[in-house]
């Protein structure tokens, strides 16, 4: 969440940058600001009466020691109900504190300068294209056809048992998404990043430090009896792992990779590219997570896209990446790349990782903090990245790949499948 001493000191600047969202702040910073007016009065009030008792504590031992026990005492009376007086503005000024956090929760992360305004996606910039989209044979088919006809995946199965966006892998089609995986993994190694792997069950404060809650309650899948929630992505529970932490300038950057299956609800996304692959409840992902200095944050950005971008280069798909617009991004970012891949078949681009930097605004729900040379306490900068998201990548393959006889693997994915062809 934002800072309140960043709201106060750049109200306008703060109500400017979130307009490129289309999300009018004016009224919620005002309140916010009113709100901190008030918790500033009560806790201003507050030191002033405990100031009295230390005073007067100290009055009391010197009356004592003097053998004026009556006028002691007198005062012991006067402590007393200053006590009361401190007790009560205490709780209202926790009741205060908690109504202002509450209001903070509400506003998302302010959009970087360089964050285009728009509504949609319509309004993304391409930043980026890369490679050549593939000429398929006239009967090529797409990528749901593929899995039932090489016996790679089966929707139906996965309906039998859960219900429709859980798929059940087989064969070839479970070698290629295991390969994919140690693929990610491995080429995360290389890049410095420490394998990480974390539950998929996370608690609410988990959910609130990264800020999936309050904004996305209805996305995710919520174990009632336990309170706890299935993780729609690894960038949960990885920065989580910094919660309540306080590093030196030294420890940057912190570099973690993760793989876990994925859990969406989707909710009211049907109708929206539903079929085969393209959108599930459940898929599998490695992310990539970063925890770093300030200043180093956007140039951390830039790197970790460059990295997702190699990747698709290795598999040999032709993609394009996106600088997102405000109305298009995440609640939690201040900036994001898209890196979308091209379907052939389906004749569309289909989103297969989102770049992050979302600044300081999860560090200041975690309490993820670094000294400086100076020994200042500072948040910390947060980032993440998709590296990749496998069913999409999944369907680029088979459909980007086939020919008449059959689909072919990509050259750097063979070692890990065993094979070159599926036929």
């Amino acid at each position: 969440m934002l800072q309140t001493a960043y709201i106060r000191e750049n109200k306008e600047e703060v109500i400017a940058r979130l307009a490129k969202r289309n999300f009018d702040a004016t009224q919620q910073i005002e309140n916010i600001i009113q709100t901190d007016n008030k918790r500033r009065e009560i806790q201003t009030q507050n030191d002033e009466i405990l100031s009295q008792q230390n005073a007067i504590a100290k009055q009391i031992g010197e009356l004592f020691k003097s053998g004026k026990a009556a006028e002691a005492n007198a005062l012991k009376e006067k402590s007393a109900a200053l006590k009361e007086q401190s007790g009560a503005l205490s709780a209202k000024l926790s009741e205060t504190e908690n109504e202002l956090r509450q209001l903070l929760l509400q506003i998302p992360n302010a959009p970087h300068e360089s964050v285009p305004k728009g509504k949609s996606a319509e309004d993304n910039e391409t930043v980026e294209t890369f490679g050549e989209i593939p000429k398929l044979p006239a009967n090529a088919l797409p990528h749901w056809e593929l899995a039932d006809k090489y016996d790679l995946i089966d929707f139906k199965l996965g309906v039998k048992i859960t219900g429709a966006g859980f798929p059940v892998y087989k064969g070839k089609g479970a070698k290629l998404q295991r390969a994919l995986i140690n693929f990610f993994l491995d080429q995360a190694m290389q890049a410095g990043y420490t394998e990480i792997q974390p539950p998929i069950l996370v608690n609410e404060d988990s959910g609130y430090g990264t800020g999936q809650l309050p904004d996305k309650e209805g996305q995710m899948y919520y174990v009632g009896i336990d309170n706890l929630y299935l993780i729609p992505t690894a960038e949960v529970p990885i920065t989580n792992l910094h919660r309540d932490v306080i590093y030196k300038e030294t420890d940057f950057p912190i570099k973690q990779t993760g793989y876990t299956p994925c859990f969406r609800r989707e909710a009211g996304s049907y109708g929206k590219d539903v079929k085969g692959l393209n959108r599930l409840h459940q898929f599998d992902k490695v992310e990539i997570v970063q925890v770093q200095l300030p200043e180093k944050s956007y140039e951390t950005l830039e790197q970790m896209r460059n990295y997702v971008a190699g990747i698709l280069k290795k598999l040999e798909l032709p993609f394009r990446v996106l600088k997102l617009c405000g109305g298009d991004m995440g609640f939690a970012s201040a900036k994001t790349y898209d890196l979308e891949v091209y379907s052939a078949a389906q004749k569309m681009w289909l989103e297969v990782s989102s770049v992050s930097n979302f600044e300081s605004f999860q560090a200041n729900r975690l309490k993820l903090r670094y000294k400086d040379s100076k020994g200042k306490t500072q948040l910390c900068h947060t980032l993440n990245g998709s590296a990749l998201a496998l069913p999409r990548i999944v369907a680029s393959i088979l459909e980007n790949n086939q020919d008449e006889k059959g689909i072919k693997i990509p050259a750097v994915l063979q070692p890990y499948t065993g094979f070159d062809r599926i036929e």
